[in-house]
């Protein structure tokens, strides 16, 4: 099983299948997954998107993700994998990105994510998750297969708790505001 597990590593799909647990990995074994190329267009090697991912999927208790664009379909397969794990997932985004096609916001709505967005004009412009209160992933990266592929990004990973705890609380503050309660639908008269 060790060799297996080393082979699927090397590829996004793979280390997703991998994190889905031993069923998914032998089930990826019997389908020739370690012995054939992948054919999927993203890096097979050790590349920036495997490195988060690997990150992502450390998450035990909680998820909190906060981005302006969404729509790598990598990423929100692990994201749903977490929350089917039993990790708290929320994930604040922007109104107008997350309606656009291939967004990855309704999925992950359907899989019972919640989702709060923005309400004020100009954008939810912030890119950092925070996987267990413990550590922050912020940088420029929209996670869209377009940025992974084609752009130059830089993701920061830190777990220093000096660093996490004001991107928690950001991330709090903007949770409390966009609660669904406080939205207006009307102009209020005066």
């Amino acid at each position: 099983m060790e060799p297996l597990l080393s082979a699927l590593s090397s590829c996004t799909e793979a280390l997703l299948a991998e994190a889905a647990g031993p069923v998914a990995v032998a089930a990826a074994g019997r389908a020739g997954v370690a012995s054939r190329p992948c054919p999927c267009p993203l890096s097979h090697g050790d590349c920036s998107l495997n490195r988060l991912l690997s990150r992502l999927l450390t998450a035990r208790r909680s998820l909190e993700i906060c981005l302006f664009a969404f729509s790598s379909p990598q990423l929100g397969c692990a994201v749903r994998l977490l929350h089917r794990r039993g990790v708290r997932v929320r994930i604040v985004t922007d109104a107008q990105y997350m309606g656009l096609q291939g967004s990855q916001i309704g999925l992950l709505r359907q899989a019972g994510i919640q989702v709060r967005h923005d309400q004020e004009s100009g954008y939810m412009h912030h890119k950092f998750a925070i996987v267990d209160g413990r550590m922050v992933i912020t940088g420029s990266l929209n996670w869209t297969t377009h940025a992974i592929q084609n752009n130059r990004e830089n993701v920061l990973v830190m777990e220093d708790a000096e660093y996490v705890k004001p991107f928690l609380d950001e991330f709090e503050r903007i949770w409390e505001e966009y609660n669904p309660i406080n939205y207006r639908f009307f102009s209020q008269r005066q």
